[in-house]
């Protein structure tokens, strides 16, 4: 049995969901309430990132990638005309060395071609091949039936608040440490 099968939910005083098992772990080893709730949240968090990270892998393998190779895949169906090994690397928050690792496998399967850049000469873009472009289409559309179910029973309202709260995450953590310990 995997570990994420053997937590429960319940409701706590305010109709909100919790695992007991989660909290019961936590509450064991910090002191401070606000500091439990902050653990609990964050617990949570990397509970859903780990199912959604999980999902996407599965998904990718099914169609013989890695969740690394489908997400510049989806990177490069949004810029036709190709995009910068560097930019991405930027934008998929790994080395150079690991792009040009991942664009060569996709220009072999022929998905991906590598193109001059005309505005530069000594820069290669990378590009959907017309085979990659096909193939990301088709992949888009089992993404999109993937991910929309998991927003069932979300009001738009809730949604919005799951969207500013992860970005304001993402924005502690572009903080330095001491930025953030001046909360």
């Amino acid at each position: 049995m995997k570990h994420s099968d053997k937590l429960t939910f319940e409701t706590d005083a305010d109709g909100l969901l919790f695992a007991p098992q989660m909290r019961e772990r936590i509450g064991a080893s910090v002191v401070s309430a606000p500091d439990a709730a902050a653990f609990e949240a964050i617990g949570a968090l990397r509970w859903a990132a780990k199912e959604l990270h999980l999902g996407m892998d599965r998904m990718a393998e099914t169609h013989g990638l890695s969740e690394g190779r489908l997400q510049l895949l989806m990177r490069l169906r949004h810029h036709p005309d190709g995009v910068a090994m560097g930019e991405l690397a930027g934008v998929l928050n790994v080395s150079p060395r690991n792009v040009t690792g991942l664009i060569d496998l996709l220009e072999r399967d022929g998905l991906v071609e590598r193109v001059p850049d005309p505005s530069d000469r000594r820069s290669v873009l990378a590009r959907l091949s017309p085979e990659g472009r096909s193939r990301v289409d088709m992949l888009w559309q089992g993404i999109r039936g993937r991910q929309l179910p998991l927003t069932v029973g979300f009001a738009r309202e809730e949604l919005a608040q799951l969207r500013h709260l992860c970005l304001r995450l993402v924005m502690n953590m572009k903080k330095s440490p001491e930025e953030v310990a001046d909360r």
